[in-house]
This record gives C-alpha cells, structure tokens and sequence, in this order.
C-alpha cells in the first residue's frame, strides 16, 4: 500500500511540475510576443519621424543627407 502512495505522490510531484513548466512557457512566450510587439511599434515610430525629416528635401538636399556632395553642375557625387 506505501509503494502505491509513494508511486501517486511522485506521479502527482511530476504532473505539477509539468504543470509549473507549461505555465512558465507561455509567460515567456507571451511576454516575448510584447517585446516584439513592442519594437515593431518604435520602429515605425522611427521610420515616420525619418520620412518626415527626408520628405520635403530637394535632390541637392538628399544627396547632402545621404553622405554625397552635389557637384556645380548638380550631381550628385
């Protein structure tokens, strides 16, 4: 009769771990979800405030930004 406790004790110790890991998984699943989540939305915020900043330049002011230099008779090099 011990034996059968002991068996059901330890069954039960792994069923409640099994448990405990399942749940901690999906914490950390949830929670990486979130982070990605929220990078994706502070990149876009990013790349908006980078439109708005390159929209209204000319070609010369493009080329500056960029790293070139615009030559006298306009190119950009």
């Amino acid at each position: 009769m011990r034996e059968y406790l002991a068996l059901g004790g330890a069954i039960m110790a792994i069923a409640l771990l099994g448990v405990s890991h399942w749940q901690a998984y999906r914490a950390g699943a949830a929670s990486e979800r979130s982070a990605t989540l929220s990078r994706s939305v502070e990149v876009l915020r990013e790349r908006n405030a980078t439109d708005d900043q390159i929209r209204n330049l000319d070609d010369a002011g493009l080329c500056r930004a960029l790293g070139g230099r615009v030559s006298d008779d306009g190119a950009c090099i």
